[in-house]
């Protein structure tokens, strides 16, 4: 199953670059290859990439991925519920790193050196 997260790197990576390689993907979402050939899979079977052979391509094996009407919608939405998790997240650790804080300050107080 492909997460926000994981949604989200792959449909900007292939925005960004579509005539990126999946070699090239997984090195540049530190992946395996085959991760990378999975959850590429998932994302045609979905309806969101579309992946075609370069005409004048060389090599058989050359795509070009390019995002669908339908996974351009996707990545708006999967964008917001990231950023979303990723604030709730920093917010968590503001509130974690304010207690500990405190609990130092504290400590201070109560120590003689």
């Amino acid at each position: 199953m492909l997460t926000d997260e994981m949604s989200y790197r792959f449909l900007k990576a292939l925005n960004e670059r579509p005539d990126i390689s999946q070699r090239g993907l997984a090195k540049q979402l530190n992946l395996s290859l085959g991760k990378t050939n999975y959850c590429m899979q998932a994302l045609i079977d979905k309806g969101l990439v579309k992946a075609k052979n370069f005409a004048n391509s060389s090599s058989k094996k050359s795509y070009i991925y390019f995002l669908t009407p339908h996974g351009v919608e996707e990545k708006a939405r999967v964008t917001a519920r990231f950023l979303r998790r990723k604030v709730e997240e920093y917010e968590e650790l503001e509130r974690e790193i304010e207690l500990l804080r405190s609990e130092v300050n504290l400590l201070r107080e109560n120590t003689t050196i």
